[in-house]
């Protein structure tokens, strides 16, 4: 072979790498080598380029900031959401769990049967039938809208096509795991990361030849929309489409008990590693289809289902430097810069040290030989410090009480525990350039205004290149100076320009939300949108005199208390936060907000609940109205419609002002007949 096609074929096995290296972090989020190898790599393939002129004319290193919008699959909704679970690490997170379900339940009566499950370090699929047929198949996605990826699902052969069998439902969905079992990723291990990332790769190939040469299996565990719905329990439903020709994981089990629960944790703990395929914990559900519907879900995850993980991964590396960032919520963060060290599969170089009480109660110091866990996907945290490894030289680190900025930070006093936070915060919001980046950071993320494309390292660079300095800066972007930028070819900058324009139409809770007013989460936001309805009548927040007649309507809401409207007074209270939202505002389509269940027995009706009841918690009588339509304020006044007063010690002052208003009061029997009607 002649040294130039040596040379050629060097540079595409590197070009190769490094293609790979940016799909795992900038679209799985998985990366597997650290920030300074990946940099190697990098700079080994610029040195290439200009040692041997003749490289760059194969235009191979065009698309490598970031990595591009993926279009390569039809986009297609989800018919329910697939949404996350919760996660669980020991046995009091398990308890608490519980306990929240009864308390949701008002129940404490009898144990919850509960579902076991191993769950399976793979790919989330949905398989929809029609009157048995195989008709859609569709990744997870955002939860809300996968891709089309039916002709690669079909090529997994285990998979039925058509079921066969009695009592079919004219319409089925099917939850399932696809993985590779690690003999067979043995085989092919030299091309992949790891097993999880390999059934990953070969679920996204263009061409259905391409995954069917990868093994790929998989486990079913769990329903979407089932129509018309014959199942009472979700251990009936694995029952009945194990005989129906799926396949379901044969370590499934009923639990009812703590004890059952970390008896079946710890046993399959121990198997894990006797298994051919990769677990990373059990998921428990309960079992009684009937609870998990009146349970219901949060905006993110169901309230009956969770994932108790197995023991964190551990480590131990050496602390280099601590450094300190800043969030968008100006929460001051140290980090510790460690040597790279793998944990759970993956490199780590960086360690979270939380705040500086933590610090302080560890003797966390430079030069530190430290253990680190990786606890789930979270950043590793240090554990423990070997005192005994520690140099005579080394001094206690000393955490700074201003921000990267300059400002002075401060701990504020909880309101209702009247105890000092453990977070010191910078205040100055957007006049903070380090506040100002993080928030951007939020706002393109895929909760928010998902601009598939611009991640946290594209969004670094383009701040660095005055690109984007706030948010309406998005959707100005000057294509000509990225074109010239290292990395950026034409494909990936219309697949930028797509993504960007896509995101301009957005609901007005997904907005609220995007804009990253403290304490203002996804649920929040769409208790607030609920309330505003309009961009307009929630822009009215800008204006002080209307402001304070809005927020003393607020504290009506039940879901925002006192420390949501300081929050939100204190931003609209900026003028910097004032201009920068409305600048963004010009820039989008922002629908108003359509409730997700108009109509029912309570359809446009404001209800209030004092009082515990007998046969249901608040949370679930709360539940009940939104999902018939009502709305449930926080606090008496004019615009209730009625009061529901419970059994249990309901509050007499908010009886006598609902007399006095002349609000209808109804009684806890009246209010069961209503929802019995």
């Amino acid at each position: 072979m002649s040294g130039k096609k040596v040379y050629i074929t060097t540079f595409k096995k590197k070009i190769k790498e490094l293609k790979r290296h940016n799909d795992l972090y900038f679209n799985k989020d998985r990366p597997i080598i650290s920030d300074g190898d990946y940099d190697r790599l990098k700079r080994e393939i610029l040195q290439l380029q200009e040692q041997h002129k003749f490289l760059k004319s194969l235009n191979l290193f065009d698309n490598f900031v970031g990595s591009p919008p993926t279009n390569k699959f039809k986009k297609i909704k989800h018919l329910r959401p697939m949404l996350s679970l919760s996660n669980a690490f020991d046995k009091k997170d398990m308890i608490d769990f519980i306990k929240k379900i009864k308390n949701f339940l008002n129940t404490n009566n009898y144990n919850i049967e509960l579902f076991c499950e191993p769950k399976i370090d793979g790919i989330s699929a949905t398989l929809i039938y029609e009157k048995g047929i195989l008709t859609r198949g569709l990744s997870r996605g955002d939860g809300v809208t996968g891709e089309d990826i039916l002709e690669n699902l079909k090529t997994i052969s285990s998979i039925p096509k058509k079921i066969n069998g009695d009592n079919i439902p004219e319409l089925l969905e099917i939850r399932s795991e696809i993985f590779i079992s690690k003999g067979d990723f043995d085989k092919i291990k030299k091309d992949f990361a790891n097993p999880r990332n390999a059934a990953g790769g070969s679920l996204r190939q263009k061409d259905p030849k391409e995954t069917s040469k990868i093994p790929l299996q998989y486990f079913a565990y769990g329903f979407g929309a089932i129509e018309p719905m014959q199942f009472s329990k979700q251990s009936e439903f694995l029952s009945k489409i194990g005989k129906w020709g799926f396949l379901i994981n044969p370590l499934s089990q009923i639990v009812s008990s703590i004890d059952e629960i970390e008896k079946k944790h710890s046993e399959i703990d121990k198997k894990r590693s006797s298994l051919n395929y990769d677990i990373d914990g059990l998921v428990f559900k309960v079992n009684d289809l009937n609870l998990q519907k009146r349970l219901g879900n949060t905006s993110s995850s169901p309230r009956w289902a969770i994932a108790y993980k197995f023991s964190a991964e551990k480590a131990v590396t050496k602390i280099k430097d601590i450094i300190i960032q800043v969030g968008r919520t100006g929460a001051i963060t140290p980090v510790a810069k460690v040597e790279p060290v793998t944990v759970g599969g993956v490199v780590v170089s960086n360690a979270t040290l939380h705040n500086e009480d933590e610090i302080y109660r560890k003797d966390i110091r430079i030069g530190d030989v430290i253990q680190i866990q990786r606890a789930g996907d979270v950043i590793p945290q240090v554990l423990s410090v070997d005192i005994n490894k520690r140099n005579n030289k080394s001094k206690r680190f000393v955490f700074p009480n201003k921000c990267l900025c300059g400002a002075i930070t401060k701990k504020e006093i909880n309101k209702n525990t009247k105890k000092e936070d453990a977070v010191r915060r910078c205040t100055k919001g957007y006049e903070c350039r380090f506040i100002a980046r993080e928030k951007l950071k939020h706002i393109v993320s895929k909760e928010a205004l998902n601009i598939d494309g611009l991640g946290k390292k594209v969004v670094d660079q383009f701040w660095d290149l005055n690109l984007i300095k706030e948010p309406s800066d998005i959707f100005k972007l000057d294509y000509k100076k990225i074109k010239g930028l290292e990395g950026w070819g034409n494909l990936s900058i219309e697949n930028l320009k797509k993504a960007i324009h896509n995101s301009k139409i957005i609901s007005l809770d997904k907005f609220i939300y995007s804009i990253g007013i403290r304490h203002i989460g996804q649920e929040n936001a769409k208790i607030l949108a609920a309330f505003f309805i309009s961009i307009d009548e929630f822009s009215k927040l800008s204006d002080l005199k209307k402001r304070e007649k809005i927020l003393s309507n607020l504290i009506e809401l039940d879901g925002i208390g006192e420390t949501q409207i300081d929050s939100i007074n204190n931003f609209f209270s900026n003028g910097k936060n004032i201009k920068i939202t409305e600048n963004l505002i010009n820039q989008l389509n922002i629908s108003k907000f359509l409730s997700t269940s108009k109509s029912g027995k309570f359809s446009n009706k404001k209800i209030m609940f004092t009082g515990g009841f007998k046969n249901m918690s608040r949370s679930e009588a709360k539940s009940i109205t939104e999902n018939n339509g009502g709305k449930v304020l926080g606090s008496i006044s004019k615009k209730l419609d009625f009061l529901v007063v419970g059994n249990s010690k309901p509050t007499k002052k908010k009886i006598d002002q609902a007399n006095t208003l002349g609000i209808k009061i109804i009684t806890e029997n009246e209010w069961e007949k209503i929802l019995n009607s």
